[in-house]
């Protein structure tokens, strides 16, 4: 029998549903994979929404790495208010005040110009990279490089919301993939494991939203696409 779930992890994965950021259905991902679930973070709309998801992320950094790490990084474009929001509730409820920053998508050529906003890096910043979700890893490995160009920082990590547990260009996940390739922790609030299990047959205000046939279906995804090790 496995261990049971922490609280906060399964209040997360109700928040997802009840935010309707995790679908089930009949969706493709941008890889071009047909999936039967989907987790669409564009779905987090207003304050209260993104209060309680920075206090998911903070409580899940805490958990992994303490206090070590000194900047939070949010690569444009969603990734800008998750880092805002996770630095204001590690500071209110972890009293850990990191600083922030992230990057814009064009470079300024005018004013204080620059790729970054937020703290200006400086050689051994510990930088925790945040993001919603990571499937083939793409994103975080355009980011590696811009943050490296600014200074000789250390990389303290990736978190992401959901661990998808999908193959990366290998057998392993994109995040393990990703700490094999920088050698820096990867971790998430969630994996899509824990999602199925706790979910699955578990009513959410009224309603079974994870039945059998949504279970059988994402099984099988996972048996097509899922990580081999």
């Amino acid at each position: 029998m496995s261990d049971p779930l922490p609280t906060y992890k399964r209040e997360f994965i109700d928040f997802m549903v009840r935010s309707d950021v995790l679908t089930f259905g009949d969706f493709t991902t941008k890889s071009g994979r047909k999936t039967p679930f989907f987790i669409n973070t564009g779905r987090y709309r207003t304050g209260r929404q993104l209060l309680r998801l920075g206090e998911f992320y903070a409580q899940a950094i805490v958990e992994a790495l303490g206090d070590r790490f000194d900047v939070l990084f949010g690569p444009a474009y969603k990734g800008i208010p998750l880092a805002t929001i996770t630095a204001m509730t590690l500071a209110r409820d972890h009293s850990h005040d990191v600083a922030y920053c992230f990057n814009r998508k064009e470079v300024k050529d005018h004013g204080e110009g620059g790729a970054l906003v937020g703290h200006p890096l400086v050689d051994g910043d510990r930088v925790l990279i945040i993001e919603d979700v990571t499937t083939a890893g793409t994103s975080i490995r355009e980011t590696v490089p811009i943050l490296r160009a600014a200074a000789a920082i250390d990389l303290a990590g990736l978190v992401i919301s959901v661990d998808r547990m999908e193959r990366g260009t290998g057998d392993v996940t994109a995040l393990d993939e990703l700490r094999e390739s920088f050698g820096m922790p990867t971790f998430a609030i969630v994996t899509i494991e824990e999602v199925m299990n706790d979910l699955h047959g578990r009513e959410v205000d009224g309603r079974v939203v994870l039945d059998d046939s949504i279970r059988d279906a994402m099984l099988a995804y996972r048996e097509q696409y899922g990580a081999r090790s």
